[in-house]
């Protein structure tokens, strides 16, 4: 049982630390920028958020009860942006997780192994929280991917600068061993 544990709060941890790269990406950005699209056949970062949310609410309602495609979701209607400003925006992207928190930290251990279904096909719950931790991460790479652009030379990299990585190291291995943890801070915000 201990390792489903570590399971949920590794899990946990991984989706709060892809909320706040999302969220590290949009704050960099004009609001005009959140609804930039390239041409016909992209997303701008705003219907991206919409996307996700739209998602999250579909598969994390009634998590454990009910199949994960809701009959009320039109998932379509995701990739047409009626969105108008980046508050519109940050409100849906914090509907959509604050119901995947609320599910998964209500999930207990021994519930894992159960079986869920997405579109009548059947996941454990472990399968049904990793689809999700792939799915996630791929779209907040686009909007990441997209703000980068949109900023060009203004952008404030997320992770390691570049040309960083030697300075970066070295101020790594110069502290103790220690396990990454959200501080109580930074998780009253992120959820």
């Amino acid at each position: 049982m201990e390792i489903n544990n570590q399971y949920l709060q590794s899990v946990n941890k991984q989706f709060l630390y892809y909320k706040a790269v999302g969220e590290k990406a949009m704050e960099q950005l004009e609001p005009p920028q959140l609804f930039f699209t390239v041409n016909e056949d992209t997303n701008s970062i705003a219907t991206i958020v919409k996307h996700l949310s739209g998602n999250m609410l579909s598969r994390w309602t009634d998590f454990l009860t009910t199949d994960g495609e809701k009959e009320w979701r039109n998932r379509d209607s995701e990739f047409e942006n009626d969105l108008k400003s980046k508050e519109e925006v940050l409100a849906l992207w914090n509907k959509g997780w604050k119901c995947l928190f609320t599910a998964l930290n209500q999930l207990r251990p021994e519930q894992l192994s159960e079986i869920i279904y997405i579109r009548n096909e059947g996941h454990s719950v472990i399968e049904a929280i990793n689809r999700q931790l792939a799915h996630y991460p791929y779209h907040i790479g686009q909007i990441v991917f997209y703000a980068k652009q949109l900023k060009n030379s203004d952008w404030e990299s997320l992770s390691i600068p570049k040309n960083k990585s030697n300075s970066y190291n070295a101020d790594k291995f110069s502290q103790e061993k220690s396990i990454k943890n959200f501080t109580d801070e930074e998780l009253k915000r992120l959820k």
